[in-house]
């Protein structure tokens, strides 16, 4: 019984033990050999291949590959514990507790590694656009994502795109720039000859009924076809906001990523929350009743999603401000360990949340830049009063901040400036804030910020 217990358990972490023990010498070799060339060859692709391993997993054809190639080696490595047990004590069923007990040790972490890779294939092809065949980036020095969180509620009709951040990627060094716009930004110039023809003055919206803004654009597109002729639904109001971005930075925006709030607080918890500096204690819901302490809090999904979405004693700017401050404590906390422990929710939370017209085969090379940009501080500029009059916008001087801060420079030249003399005073934005800080303040405005001290 010792004997048979032994060969059966030794052979289930070397294999052909049992076959060695009982005299098929042969068959043990060939086994053995077997599972020395499947560890050696791992050890020796893992090792150069290992800063490349990560974009196997966001594509759909590795992911198939491995997939079947775990479920194989799973069927073998069963098959051995099986046999050993056949050869070592024929006629001993008291032994079979023990193979099935081997069979489940070795078999269930197999069977996680498949139905995590059958899982990122799922999220790789429900939330992605399909593969296009080619390298989407290749010959751009500078990729432009527009990061859009959308806030849909039962009350009331349609999607409002209440946050939107252009993210300036440089694809050679990495370095990131983040453009945000105001919600509550007004005559948005159109990008296209019929949206053009509609709007010649910018967007105004349904008329008197609407003030519109350009959070309006998005759903304005969704329900008006005619405005961008042959596209789907679904992806008008994508589009057109995209387009209507690039006018207003100057800038190609070339893919957005829209996120629901409500299911971004889903992501939150998915997670297990997100640590944030918070400034000062703040209020929220209908009633007032909830709190979010002042100083460095763990915050739940719900109060994530408050903290990203109240204006409470604030405003729209301050509320951008607090947006990209959480973005990027997401970012930085998004670890390989919570990652992999907590994948099946994270997975479902992000196909609820998520759209984007990224291609598939966009993933790998997102994931190289990724690898470029970590360590880099992320810097920041907000199109806010009193550097712009929301109502009144120079789209001058917010295409000259672009340049000058992709520049390198941040700061804008004294002719954009000097061009409007009133920006400070201007009068009341759609928010109801009302920018009083002098010229020089407005100047300082249009410098980028670094997130990670703004945010600490």
């Amino acid at each position: 019984m010792k004997r048979a217990i032994v060969a059966t358990a030794a052979s289930a972490v070397v294999w052909g033990t049992a076959h060695f023990v009982t005299g098929r010498r042969v068959t043990g070799a060939l086994l053995l050999t077997l599972q020395l060339s499947l560890v050696v060859g791992l050890v020796l692709l893992a090792w150069p291949l290992r800063d490349t391993a990560t974009e196997w997993f966001v594509q759909t054809r590795w992911l198939d590959a491995l997939r079947w190639g775990i479920v194989v080696l799973g069927a073998v490595w069963a098959a051995v514990i099986i046999r050993s047990y056949q050869l070592v004590s024929p006629g001993r069923p008291v032994l079979v507790a023990l193979v099935v007990a081997l069979c489940l040790v070795v078999v269930a972490p197999l069977a996680y590694a498949v139905e995590l890779t059958r899982v990122s294939h799922d999220l790789v092809t429900d939330v992605f656009a399909k593969d296009t065949g080619k390298n989407p980036f290749r010959g751009m020095s500078r990729v432009n994502l527009l990061l859009i969180g959308a806030d849909a509620a039962p009350s009331r009709p349609g999607v409002r795109t209440d946050s939107m951040t252009v993210a300036s990627v440089d694809t050679r060094s990495g370095v990131t720039t983040l453009f945000s716009l105001p919600r509550n930004l007004e005559d948005v110039p159109m990008p296209t000859p019929v949206s053009k023809a509609a709007f010649p003055d910018g967007f105004k919206g349904d008329g008197v009924g609407t003030p519109g803004l350009l959070n309006e654009v998005f759903q304005w597109a969704e329900d008006h076809p005619e405005i961008v002729p042959g596209v789907a639904d679904g992806k008008r109001g994508p589009a057109l906001l995209k387009g209507a971005v690039s006018e207003v930075l100057g800038l190609q925006v070339d893919y957005y990523v829209m996120v629901d709030m409500a299911g971004f607080a889903e992501l939150v918890d998915a997670v297990g929350g997100v640590r944030v500096n918070v400034a000062e204690e703040l209020v929220y819901g209908k009633q007032s009743q909830g709190r979010i302490p002042a100083g460095d809090q763990i915050l739940s999904g719900e109060q994530a999603l408050w903290f990203g979405r109240t204006r409470t004693n604030s405003d729209d700017y301050h509320r951008m401000s607090r947006q990209k401050c959480l973005l990027y404590a997401l970012s930085q906390q998004a670890d390989p360990g919570t990652l992999l422990t907590r994948f099946h929710g994270i997975a479902g939370a992000t196909k609820r949340a998520v759209s984007t017209d990224l291609p598939q085969n966009a993933l790998p090379v997102l994931i190289r830049l990724s690898k470029k940009m970590r360590g880099k501080d992320v810097q920041s500029v907000q199109f806010v009063p009193p550097l712009i009059n929301t109502g009144y916008p120079d789209w001058e001087l917010i295409r000259t901040t672009v340049t000058e801060t992709l520049a390198g420079s941040g700061t804008p030249g004294p002719s954009a400036t000097a061009a409007r003399p009133d920006i400070a005073m201007s009068p009341a934005s759609a928010s109801g804030a009302t920018p009083t800080a002098s010229a020089e303040t407005a100047e300082e405005k249009g410098k980028p910020d670094s997130l990670a001290a703004k945010c600490a």
